[in-house]
């Protein structure tokens, strides 16, 4: 500022310098210990927010805001999809729409939402019975119950019922007429399949069969008695809520 109290040139030039140096160290002017890095290292992952945890993946935020306060706005969510939950079911584009999150950041956050599903799956394939229908709705449950579109799963399996792999065979819509059995056991044989089990969701997030789904079940039932693999179950599922074909007898049924 000069004599006459107007602001100069130099004074801008020093304004900008400041901000620019206050944009850069926003992380830094956290205290030491509660920074999510060195939070992470002195007292373990499990003691982090969802927020920091996320800014550590981040590693850095965008002009005006640390890498905390940009994984603040994404858990905020984008179109009225929030939380954890909301970055699985975001986009790269939902999450491109939120500002200061990049196509990179983008990639990180879908990586990391795909990583943590096959963490969870991992972790608890050595304890499901896939013989028992409650056993394989839960495994399946957190992967099917959020899906917008029915999405058909064809599950593979050894001669001691172990998993051998799972399939996505069909998203869209689940119908007899559109699904072919062919293509289902041509997969199954090609991986060794003893027997399979068939999965599919409810986006209503109610899982009564429909005739659909009792006729694709019938069609598929016989062709593998025919070809020596077995269906063992066609598993519906809903909001938190499965229903077994099996368990409700619709094996031994026949339609009208």
């Amino acid at each position: 500022m000069n004599d006459t109290g107007n602001i100069t040139k130099d004074d801008t030039k020093n304004g900008k310098k400041q901000l620019r140096k206050g944009d850069s160290r926003t992380m830094k002017s956290i205290p030491k210990e509660e920074r999510p890095y060195e939070k992470c290292l002195n007292c373990g992952a499990e003691h982090l927010s969802d927020a920091e945890l996320l800014s550590v993946i981040l590693r850095t935020g965008s002009k005006g805001e640390s890498a905390l306060e940009l994984s603040r706005k994404v858990l905020a969510g984008y179109g009225g999809k929030n939380g954890l939950l909301g970055i699985y079911h975001m986009s790269i584009s939902d999450l491109t729409g939120i500002r200061g999150v990049g196509t990179v950041k983008a990639a990180q956050l879908k990586c990391v939402a795909e990583l943590s599903r096959r963490i969870a799956r991992a972790s608890c394939s050595d304890r499901v019975v896939f013989t028992n229908p409650s056993d394989v709705a839960q495994y399946y449950m957190e992967e099917l119950r959020h899906c917008e579109q029915e999405t058909l799963v064809l599950v593979m399996l050894n001669s001691k019922g172990r998993l051998i792999r799972d399939k996505v065979v069909s998203k869209g819509t689940v119908r007899a007429s559109l699904i072919s059995p062919r293509e289902i056991f041509i997969e199954a044989l090609h991986h060794g399949a003893v027997s399979i089990l068939l999965l599919h969701n409810h986006p209503s997030g109610i899982p009564d069969p429909s005739r659909e789904d009792i006729l694709l079940t019938l069609r598929v039932k016989e062709a593998g008695a025919m070809l020596g693999v077995e269906l063992l179950d066609h598993i519906i599922i809903g909001d938190c809520q499965a229903v077994s074909m099996r368990e409700q007898g619709i094996w031994q049924n026949e339609l009208d």
